[in-house]
Formats: structure tokens, C-alpha cells, sequence
């Protein structure tokens, strides 16, 4: 099996590409490292790319070193031929290497295994092949236990005692033959995959249940979107569904029977009797059990991969500097707890007010909030989206209108998603950052944060729990795991990070550092002070000459001795760096001069990037790399995200009309459309026949998590208080 040429063919890109991009990675470079320090090795590819390549290379040598193992285990039996070799070897899938496999595997004990074990594979063979004349009884008869010259001692398991049974042992052996025939199972596995439909019944059709689309349900497996197929499996795993899959059986027992049955003779009706027992005994289950495999697993790469999108958008959304902002995290009976963070993060005051049922003390709270705002100087709330939201939002709004006319200042409001929140809470990391503050109030300080640091904060919380996505808790978890914690490397590297601020949890998402070198750092900086320049992590105890090749273009120090270490210029570029500067009549220290700044990036802008590479010589990519870096040292990539939506009033659900006009921000992106928040209780869906005037093939195509949208109101549930909504305006 040639890997290479595989993932040449599959990405797309050129075999030398593929090559040199295995030698990067087997080397044990990271995905965000080779993405933007080797693009010239790699021919310029994506951390997307290069993860779906890493997962693919995985897949294939696994695929390989399977192989091998089922080419031993059947060489070792003596039973390999040219035919079957050139058959593994030439397997896609290890699917397909597992049917190839499945006659030589050591069997437990079934019907088929019995037979043998009495000696019956001799009469199989002879029904099988048809051409023995004599009657099937007469060649059975040979096959049936002498009783008087049986030793007492026999075992039961060696008898056999009639004609019957010699016959049935005999089918029983064919049965399973045709069972395992490797060719047989993938010509029906197309059968299947292009005719057979899914169908589902309700258990027990009077319940009411959120699968009632599903109680009298159908639909082609090949046209199954991944959305059902997990909507399908939990509510079967629930007991709300029963699930069925209608085959083609008629095509396949003929297609069966027409290789098997060698015109009419004594043994046709055997055959085709014993054709439809392995069918439906043994084949139809079996193939059953693959189709739902096969279909869950493709929905479960889907939502992994539509979760991973959403989430990087997420963490990837714009920060929200230099204010001063109240976290209000929503509650009913325990108070709504409250907590002012100033722009840098840090914790002012908390307290707790309880302007929601059942003490409705909104007077009350109302003081609370506008002594807050006075005292501090508070621009903005953050509110939670979760128990009790819509009635807080009200309250924040009527209090924000009150400082406006009794204070004279200007506070909006913003709806953050407070998923993972609670998790977060609870958790050791946040005891550690805050353990003098009660718990139940540590929810307050992370939705604050979230609005003015989505990404420092939510990489704190386990990526499964930050509310985007579909069906994330159905899928595998730990492949879940593994895309997102990829996704959230890619996300914290792509953004870089201040190593003099960063707390352990993103430092360990960067590019080479671990957790334990991540605490080594944090640990190093209350030793020694502020780091002042990238190479003196190279006195963190565990950070070596390796890992520091990898976390080093990343890593972000602001005032410190290189004013080339706020832009994501790697330490090896840093001569080449300064040379180019020199070329257009500067140098490093002019890159903290404001006025020459504009100065350097005009000149920048001129420059023949294939001249200026020989001359250098470094790679093009690298070349604009660096340029776009000195054109914008310290640029944080999220200011081009868009902004929350901020809002200083409230829209009730009363208020909505069809055809109305809105601003929403996009919640959460699914197969089947976008959630959009425009400031009601619960975000409107956006079908995806409604995302644009033409074909949507997949909705993240359209939109993504964070985008600001307009979008018209095109019905209203007013008893389950849902919005439906389009973007054809």
C-alpha cells in the first residue's frame, strides 16, 4: 500500500508535499508548528489540512499494520495463496480487511464449528460442488456414527446419529462459508448502501417524546443527513424508537443463488434453503450491525467535525478590551450572583442580589447594581444565557436606562452562553485561581471574562462542554476529545499568547508546551519576575532546545528587550528579519516608534517579495509572513472577528411580527441550519433552505459561530415560544 500516493490523491496535493510533510510530523513537529513555520517544506498547507492529513496518516499506517497481522495469522495456518494476498494487500478499509479475514479467524463455538468437529466438511463439499449422482441419503448414510463400533468413551460432540443430522451438519458448514465470503459480503454491502432504507416506529406511539418525527419514519440510507442518523440512535438508545433497515432481499438471495446453485439438480432445494438460513441467520445481522456502525461513525466524523468549526469560531470570537464589565450570572432561588472585572481580568467585588422570583427585591438590586456601576465605572454586563436570563435581561435593561437618566453614563449589555460555566466552577483549576470566593459565584467571574477574553477563558473549560455543536454527547468521546483539543491548539497559537500573563491552562495549548512545562512557566515568572525576552525560557525546568523550537514563534512578550517578540517572527527568522528591515533604512527598536511604524509598513508594501526572498534567501512564504507580522506588530487576529452584538433594551417575544427585520448573532451552527440570538428567549433556527437564495450544501459554507446576521422573521410558535427565521432578505 503506497501511503503517500493515497493521501496525494485524497488531498489533493503533490506527492513530495506528502513525503516531506510525514518526515515533519514523524520528527515530532506539532500541526500548529509546521503550519505556519515550515510552509515552504509543506507547500503552504492549512492547520485544517494538515489535521485532516495527520489523521489520515494515522489511519493508514494502522490500516498497514493491520494488514500484516491478518497476512501472518493466515500464513501461519498454511492457507495463504497469491489471490488472497493481492486481496488484503490491495483492501482500502479496514472494514474490508476484516471480511477478507472473517473464514480464517479462530471461531467460537457455533453450529458450523460443531459439524466439523463430527467430521461433516467432506459431505459439505460434496453437496456443494452438485455433481455426485447417488442419492444425498446414500452419501450421508457414510457419514453416520456406527453405534456398535463406538468406543463408550466417544464424546457426545463427535456423534452423529442419523442421516438428518449428518445433512443439517453438512448445511450448517455451507451456511457459514457463504456467511464469510468476503465477496459476497461486499456486493451486498453496495446492495444495501444504494437501495436499503432506514426505518423507524414509535415504542410506544401514545408517549409524547421530542422523536415524534421518527414514529412512523423512513428514509434511504444513502440520503440519511448525519443529523438523523444520531437523532435515530439516541432515540432508539432511549427506548422511544425501534429501528429496522429494509433491504434488498430478494436481489440479494438471487444474487447469491445464481453463484452458488449450478443448475437443477438433487442439492438445489438444499442449497437454496440453506442460502436463505445463512442470509437470515447469519449474514443479515452481521450486516445490520455494519450499516448502523458505518452510518454512525460518518455522523459522528460530521458533528465532530461541525463542533470543532463552531468551536473555533467561538474561541476565535472578538475580545472585548480596556472595559470594565459586571458578569451577571441569572438565577431564580439562590440570587443572581455578580461580579465586577476590571479590563485587565481581575476581580473587584462580588456579592449576590435577588431581583428574580421568588423575592423579586428589585429595588433593591437595582441600588446594588447602579452603586456598582458609579464606584467602578462600569461599561458593560455580561449576562448569562442560562435559568433565569430573559427575566434578568429585563431587570439589567430597566437598571442600565437608570444610570443613563441618574448617572449620565452609557452601559450596554451583552448575552453570553454560560455552557460549561457551572463545570468550570466546581473544578480545581478555578479553586486554585479563586480560593477565597465562594463557588456559586465563581460562575459570575467566568461569563465576565468570556465577553472581555472568549478564548483565555473558555480554554479553561473542557472544550465538550462550551454549547456548540450537535449531538456531542452521543458521539465517540474520545475522538471528540482529540479533534477539539486540536482545534483549541490551533485556535491559541493562531492568536498567540502573552507568556507574562497567560494563566497554565492556555499556556499548555501552545505549540510544544505540556502542563507541566506550562506550571514550570507560571512558577519561573513568580520566581523571577516578567520574562524578558523568548530565549530565557530556556531556564524553565523541562523546556528544551525542542520544545522551545516549537513554542517560541508563539509566545508573546510585550516591553520587553526584542521588539520583534509581539509579532509571531520565529527566533530562527529574527537575522533575516532584522536584514530586511535594514534593507528599507530601519531597524527593530523603529517598530516601537508609532510614526515610523506607518513608515516601515509603506516601504513593506513595496517591496518584490521573489527578489527580496533571493536576495535573503528565505522562502517567499516565510517572507510574507514576516512582513505581514512587521506591518502589525502585536496584531491579535480576532479584531477582524466580528463584535457582540451589545443591546441597552430588551425585545419581548410579544413584540416579534412576521417579516420583521433583526440583528442576531449566530449561537450555534448544525447540519440542518444556524441558531441565531436576536435578543428573545430562545434563538430563532435559520433552516438551511433559508440560509441563502441558492443551494446550501452545508450551512457552515453560509455562516459560523460569532457572525452578525440580518434576518427576517418568518414564523412564530408563540406556545413553544420558537422564532423561525431566514436570511433571503
Amino acid at each position: 500500500m503506497n501511503i503517500i500516493q493515497i493521501i496525494s490523491e485524497e488531498l489533493n496535493i503533490k506527492q513530495v508535499q506528502v513525503e516531506k510533510t510525514i518526515n515533519l510530523i514523524d520528527e515530532g513537529n506539532t500541526i500548529p508548528f509546521i503550519a505556519r513555520y515550515r510552509k515552504e517544506v509543506t507547500g503552504g498547507l492549512s492547520d485544517e489540512t494538515l489535521r485532516q492529513f495527520d489523521d489520515r496518516l494515522k489511519y493508514l499506517r494502522n490500516l498497514e499494520n493491520r494488514k500484516q497481522e491478518v497476512i501472518k495469522s493466515i500464513e501461519e495456518q498454511g492457507k495463504m495463496t497469491d489471490e488472497l494476498l493481492n486481496d488484503i494487500e490491495n483492501a482500502q478499509t479496514l472494514a474490508e480487511v476484516e471480511d477478507i479475514y472473517r473464514p480464517y479467524k479462530q471461531k467460537k463455538k457455533t453450529r458450523a464449528t460443531i459439524a466439523k468437529a463430527k467430521g461433516l466438511e467432506p459431505l459439505a463439499q460434496i453437496i456443494y460442488e452438485q455433481k455426485e449422482t447417488r442419492p444425498i441419503e446414500e452419501i450421508a448414510q457414510e457419514f453416520v456414527t456406527n453405534v456398535e463400533t463406538v468406543d463408550s468413551d466417544t464424546p457426545k460432540d463427535k456423534i452423529v446419529a442419523d442421516i438428518s443430522e449428518a445433512i443439517g451438519g453438512a448445511l450448517d458448514i455451507i451456511a457459514e462459508n457463504i456467511s464469510d465470503n468476503a465477496d459476497y459480503r461486499k456486493q451486498i454491502k453496495k446492495y444495501c448502501y444504494r437501495e436499503a432504507v432506514i426505518v423507524t416506529k414509535a415504542s410506544k406511539e401514545d408517549e409524547k417524546s421530542s422523536y415524534e418525527m421518527y414514529y412512523d419514519f423512513s428514509e434511504g440510507i444513502n440520503r440519511l443527513p448525519s443529523h438523523r442518523i444520531l437523532a435515530i440512535n439516541r432515540g432508539e438508545k432511549e427506548e422511544f424508537l425501534k429501528v429496522k433497515i429494509d433491504k434488498p432481499e430478494e436481489k440479494i438471495i438471487y444474487f447469491i443463488e445464481k453463484d452458488v446453485i449450478k443448475g437443477e439438480t438433487q442439492f438445489t432445494n438444499y442449497l437454496k434453503d440453506t442460502i436463505l438460513d445463512s442470509w437470515k441467520r447469519l449474514i443479515e445481522p452481521s450486516i445490520d450491525r455494519e450499516i448502523r456502525s458505518d452510518l454512525t461513525e460518518k455522523a459522528e466524523e460530521k458533528a465532530i467535525s461541525v463542533f470543532g468549526k463552531n468551536a473555533k469560531q467561538l474561541l476565535l470570537g472578538a475580545p472585548i478590551k480596556n472595559l470594565t464589565v459586571i458578569g451577571f450570572d441569572p438565577a431564580y432561588r439562590t440570587g443572581c450572583k455578580i461580579a465586577v472585572i476590571d479590563e485587565t481580568g481581575k476581580v473587584l467585588e462580588t456579592t449576590t442580589i435577588y431581583p428574580t422570583e421568588p423575592q423579586n427585591d428589585v429595588e433593591k438590586s437595582a441600588k446594588v447594581l447602579l452603586d456598582l456601576i458609579k464606584k467602578y465605572d462600569v461599561n458593560m454586563f455580561a449576562i448569562g444565557n442560562g435559568t433565569a436570563s430573559r427575566e434578568s435581561e429585563i431587570f439589567v435593561s430597566d437598571v442600565i436606562k437608570q444610570a443613563k437618566e441618574n448617572l449620565g453614563m452609557d452601559v450596554h449589555y451583552a448575552i453570553v452562553s454560560e455552557a460549561g460555566a457551572s463545570v468550570y466552577s466546581a473544578s480545581k483549576l478555578a479553586t486554585e485561581e479563586y480560593p477565597d470566593i465562594n463557588v456559586s459565584l465563581r460562575g459570575a467571574i467566568s461569563i465576565a471574562r468570556r465577553l472581555q477574553d472568549p478564548l483565555a477563558e473558555l480554554v479553561k473549560i473542557d472544550p465538550k462542554s462550551i454549547g456548540v455543536g450537535q449531538y456531542q454527547h452521543d458521539v465517540n468521546q474520545k475522538k471528540l476529545s482529540e479533534s477539539l483539543t486540536g482545534v483549541v491548539e490551533d485556535a491559541v497559537n493562531k492568536v498567540g499568547v502573552d507568556v507574562n500573563t497567560a494563566t497554565p491552562s492556555l499556556l499548555s495549548y501552545v505549540s510544544g508546551i505540556n502542563k507541566t512545562v506550562a506550571n514550570n512557566i507560571v512558577k519561573y515568572r513568580d520566581e523571577n519576575g516578567k520574562i524578558k525576552e523568548r530565549k530565557e525560557l530556556l531556564k524553565v525546568s523541562k523546556l528544551g532546545k525542542t520544545a522551545f523550537e516549537q513554542c517560541a514563534g508563539f509566545i508573546r512578550i510585550y516591553d520587553g528587550n526584542n521588539p520583534l517578540e509581539v509579532t509571531g517572527v520565529h527566533p530562527e527568522s529574527y537575522e533575516i528579519t532584522e536584514k530586511l528591515l535594514q534593507q528599507i533604512g530601519y531597524d527593530k527598536n523603529d517598530l516601537k516608534d508609532g510614526n515610523k511604524l506607518n513608515e516601515i509598513k509603506d516601504n513593506l508594501s513595496k517591496l518584490d517579495i521573489k527578489e527580496t526572498a533571493t536576495k535573503l534567501n528565505v522562502g517567499e512564504p516565510t517572507l510574507k509572513d514576516i512582513i505581514q507580522e512587521l506591518s502589525k506588530p502585536g496584531r491579535d487576529p480576532r479584531e477582524e472577528m466580528p463584535k457582540p452584538v451589545l443591546r441597552s433594551d430588551v425585545l419581548n417575544f410579544d413584540d416579534l411580527q412576521e417579516d420583521q427585520i433583526l440583528t442576531g448573532t449566530v449561537r450555534n451552527v448544525t447540519d440542518f441550519g444556524a441558531f441565531v440570538d436576536i435578543g428573545v428567549k430562545h434563538d430563532g433556527l435559520v433552516h438551511i433552505s433559508e440560509l441563502s437564495n441558492g443551494f446550501v450544501k452545508n450551512p457552515s459554507d453560509v455562516v459560523s459561530v460569532g457572525d452578525i446576521v440580518k434576518v427576517k422573521v418568518i414564523g412564530i410558535d408563540k406556545e413553544r415560544q420558537k422564532v423561525k427565521l431566514s436570511m433571503k432578505i
